[in-house]
């Protein structure tokens, strides 16, 4: 499929899709990142769109697999709380440093983009594999090998930063 044929038939399509998956999500921006999710999807598989009768029913597919695939994402991406829990025989000192350490590497993780959140947190928090976690985001292996190692580097030099400014 051209590029015009993209833009004739596909993008005229963004607002009907927009309200789909708003309707699923129930949250503005999660629409807009499924339509455009599922836009990019499109556009990727664009030479097989010829193949369907109706590349708008296709479309409306692709966007609803993805809404199901953030509902999916939502349910099964817990909090870091949720699995460093602090023994009973802790000292309170060292209690509060785990709860302090697990605030602040929270807050790096959400600085980070989207995609290497929803890596870091899958494959360290529950234990997603590498193929599981391309099949879910839609991704490469070898990117979600790349993210996950530029989010880690990214969470160890904002921590050690943090931590050496309070020395």
């Amino acid at each position: 499929m051209s590029l015009e044929r993209f833009k004739k038939e596909i993008l005229p399509l963004r607002q009907q899709l927009f309200l789909l998956s708003l309707k699923m999500l129930g949250d503005k921006q999660d629409a807009e990142d499924a339509v455009q999710e599922a836009l990019l999807k499109m556009w990727r598989v664009r030479d097989t769109l010829k193949s369907y009768d109706t590349p708008g029913a296709f479309a409306t597919t692709v966007t609803k697999n993805t809404c199901l695939d953030k509902i999916r994402l939502r349910k099964q991406t817990k909090t870091i709380d949720e699995y460093i829990t602090l023994s009973d025989g802790d000292n309170p000192q060292l209690q509060l440093e785990r709860q302090d350490t697990n605030k602040l590497i929270r807050m790096i993780i959400q600085t980070l983009p989207s995609l290497q959140q929803q890596i870091i947190m899958m494959k360290d928090i529950d234990e997603y594999e590498t193929g599981e976690i391309a099949e879910i985001t839609g991704t490469t292996i070898e990117a979600v090998r790349t993210n996950l190692s530029r989010a880690r580097k990214k969470v160890r030099e904002e921590y050690l930063k943090i931590v050496r400014g309070y020395e």
